[in-house]
């Protein structure tokens, strides 16, 4: 049976809307360190771990999402944890239209989304991840306070990713009224939105699900480190 593009989702976007930025060696695939800390093996072929050696630099670490390789040294491989894949088939209500004025994000409000995605989703957002897709966002003044984009994307499916709002604002639906927008636009484009949230993270999880959003599948995320 085909595999689903989604339970390997990182390599399925490598192979599709993201050939441009792909980076592939043999079975091994992933984004540019300052893109994104994603890697991928592809499972129709043997697993060789020169290929994804070199594709990472030493004492770098990476992650995995979905099918992870047995890994001889020189890597540590980090226990998995499982994280929620969840799907949304509908458009869904954008909430309150009176609020704040939702604008497009380009590489010149960056450094602003470095600033915000460093206090609450660290790590995943880099200074290219803009390449992945369209972000979109909320000031207060000249202060970034909430943010959501397009991340990993397939012909038929688009990662929503990036939803976060500053810690001072909280509760005003800032998250939704932007989830609605990328989810809203993704289905008008005849892609089915999904994302990814860890279950510890219970107030994303009970967003999500109030949107629409359902679970699809449980992914092991694993983050190896390449130690030599």
């Amino acid at each position: 049976m085909k595999p689903h593009p989604l339970d390997n989702p990182v390599w399925s976007s490598l192979c599709s809307r993201h050939i441009d930025l792909a980076q592939i060696r043999g079975s091994a695939g992933r984004y540019p360190a300052d893109v994104a800390p994603f890697v991928a093996i592809d499972p129709t072929l043997p697993i060789v771990s020169d290929d994804l050696e070199a594709l990472v630099a030493p004492a770098e670490s990476v992650l995995f999402v979905g099918p992870a390789p047995r890994l001889p040294p020189p890597w540590q491989v980090d226990v998995p944890v499982q994280i929620a894949q969840m799907t949304c088939t509908n458009a869904i209500a954008a909430g309150d239209d009176a609020g704040p004025e939702i604008v497009e994000l380009s590489t010149a409000q960056v450094h602003d989304m470095l600033t915000l995605t460093a206090l609450v989703y660290p790590h995943y957002f880099r200074p290219r991840t803009i390449a992945m897709g369209r972000y979109i966002g909320i000031y207060e003044g000249d202060r970034l306070i909430a943010m959501a984009g397009e991340r990993m994307g397939m012909d038929r499916y688009q990662e929503i990713s990036a939803v976060c709002t500053h810690p001072e604002f909280l509760g005003r639906g800032f998250a939704q009224r932007l989830v609605a927008r990328i989810n809203n636009d993704a289905i008008a484009q005849g892609r089915q939105p999904f994302l990814h949230v860890s279950h510890q993270n219970t107030r994303a999880v009970a967003l999500y699900q109030r949107l629409g959003y359902a679970w699809r599948a449980d992914l092991p995320l694993t983050s190896v480190t390449r130690i030599a």
